[in-house]
């Protein structure tokens, strides 16, 4: 039997905000294994200049992101949906290991199967050097909590 994450397409706005929670909640974990089940084995993706093929490079690709990314939180929002098509629009709250923070702002294309795993992951992201007292990611580490604001109730 092959494997499946619902939803599955095709997607309604119901579904689609399903699946954007879901994705934000599995790397709100930074587990790299965990993440990349919700991937094609054979995904693509372009993560800024960066491209992978298939779920080993992604593994690598974020174990060295959130090595990287200390304190990640991530706020993801639906923009846009197809029957198997997902456009979303997201912020992550991150510092290095000398302590100074970022902001990075960017959009998601999302393409799935039927099974509901994503084929294609296309990222463009930018960052921007913030203050701590800027920040605006506060619960702890993990899932953000259902009444935390999201990124249009925080003028992101």
């Amino acid at each position: 039997m092959p494997e499946q994450r619902p939803p599955l397409p095709p997607f309604d706005r119901e579904r689609a905000l399903v699946k954007v929670r879901a994705a934000e909640d599995g790397w709100n974990t930074r587990d790299p294994e965990r993440v990349s089940l919700a991937y094609t084995p054979d995904s693509h993706w372009r993560n800024r200049a960066e491209f992978l093929s298939g779920r080993a490079q992604i593994v690598a690709f974020l174990a060295r992101k959130w090595n990287r990314e200390l304190d990640y939180r991530l706020v993801k929002e639906l923009w846009a949906h197809t029957d198997d098509r997902i456009a979303v629009r997201f912020a992550y709250e991150w510092h290095d290991d000398s302590g100074n923070w970022h902001r990075s702002y960017g959009n998601e294309n999302w393409a799935f199967d039927q099974d509901g795993l994503m084929t294609h992951r296309h990222a463009s992201i930018n960052d921007l050097p913030i203050t701590e007292a800027e920040r605006l990611f506060h619960w702890p580490l993990g899932r953000r909590p259902d009444n935390h604001p999201g990124l249009s109730d925080l003028g992101l």
